[in-house]
């Protein structure tokens, strides 16, 4: 009897001891499953906001294709208006290089026209002074007698004295007075030497030489009138041009300057704004934490970057088809640098830049990479080498 009372107390605790196992085996999974009810509410309530979400981006999608194509339409009419207006600065491009052409021809021929209008002058004022000699040799010569030539006399002329002549009674003796008055008419009449014949003749010549001067004098002066005035027209067309390129470089160089130097601002200023034609530039720059200065006073690296600035602008408002850079960035700082290539990648959209550089980072930023090197027979040779297709390569 006590045998079975210690096996079924034996069995009991070992009953009691599984039941405890069972029960606390229940509490945990009393607390998985709770667990995984709050997890799956978690879950629940995140898959609520992802479709919320999922709306939200259906919406802005469908929002960003409205506005691809709104974006779109207005890229086709800003390139409808691009075109015009290229094919425009490019038509001004080339009628202000015919204008400046045809200012240095018309200049030119002012210079041509003063040269042959003082020459002219000249043959005028001489022409003059002969004709003057000749009609006072002329009125000396025969102002008392009407001279006839024909080119069928042979010998001197004889004078028309029909009429005139009376049988003069015959002088036995003169006066002192009268011998006096002979003597210093025969001298003049030495002086005077023998007639010209052809006097008329070379009066004639002379005139018309003297008439077709003039009329060319004339010519002259109307075609220097009318150069000068195309001139003017030219020099106005200049100072137009020159100040409306020099507000759009002014605007871009501010806009570059606070760009490649991080801050700051500068300006360009015309040293004598009311005579365009002969006015300068200045330079005036405020670096970032400093105060406004000229360009004197800035360090060699912060001249170059101002430079740089300055090139940058002038090939944005008017792009060339390449530019040379001869180490521009040997100064700069690696910030200064990274802002240099920066701005160098943007603009070579519409220039193509050739670069000579010892810097690492602005040679990551190019395409092509031309170096010289020494070969095997001592010779410099040159080699190049495409990053663009290295980078594909190493990509694959």
């Amino acid at each position: 009897m006590q045998g079975q009372v210690s096996h079924w107390s034996t069995n009991a605790a070992v009953v009691e001891r599984a039941l405890r196992d069972t029960s606390r085996r229940l509490d945990e999974y009393q607390q998985a499953v709770e667990a995984s009810r709050n997890q799956q509410k978690a879950l629940q309530q995140r898959k609520l906001e992802q479709q919320t979400a999922l709306e939200g981006l259906d919406v802005e999608k469908n929002q960003l294709h409205q506005d691809e194509g709104r974006i779109n339409a207005e890229i086709d009419v800003l390139q409808q208006q691009i075109e015009p207006a290229e094919k425009a600065l490019t038509a001004l491009d080339k009628q202000y290089n015919d204008l400046q052409g045809d200012q240095m021809t018309a200049q030119q021929g002012v210079s041509v026209a003063d040269r042959y209008a003082t020459q002219a002058q000249l043959e005028m004022t001489r022409i003059g002074e002969s004709i003057e000699s000749l009609r006072r040799r002329i009125e000396e010569d025969f102002g008392l007698v009407a001279l006839e030539y024909t080119g069928d006399n042979v010998g001197p002329t004889p004078l028309p004295l029909d009429g005139m002549v009376q049988e003069l009674p015959k002088v036995k003796e003169l006066s002192p007075e009268t011998e006096d008055a002979i003597s210093r008419q025969r001298a003049q009449l030495r002086r005077l030497g023998a007639i010209n014949p052809e006097a008329q003749v070379e009066y004639r010549s002379v005139k018309e030489r003297y008439d077709f001067l003039t009329n060319q004098v004339g010519d002259l002066k109307k075609a220097d009138q009318d150069l000068r005035e195309v001139i003017a027209e030219l020099d106005e067309l200049m100072k137009r041009e020159f100040r409306k390129t020099f507000d759009a470089v002014a605007v871009e160089f501010r806009e570059m300057f606070t760009r490649l130097f991080g801050g700051g601002s500068a300006r360009l200023i015309l040293t004598d704004a009311d005579n365009v034609a002969e006015t300068g530039i200045d330079i005036e720059a405020r670096l970032p934490g400093r105060r406004e200065q000229g360009l004197s006073l800035l360090s060699g690296g912060e001249r170059s970057l101002t430079a740089v600035a300055l090139i940058f602008s002038l090939l944005k408002v008017s792009p060339t088809p390449f530019c040379v850079m001869d180490e521009v960035d040997a100064m700069l700082d690696e910030a200064n640098v990274g802002r240099f290539c920066d701005l160098l990648r943007e603009l070579s959209e519409t220039t193509q830049f050739i670069v000579i550089t010892h810097n690492r980072n602005t040679v990551q930023t190019a395409d092509v990479i031309y170096g010289i090197t020494m070969g095997r027979d001592s010779a410099s040779q040159m080699i190049s080498l495409r990053l663009d297709e290295v980078s594909e390569e190493m990509v694959r």
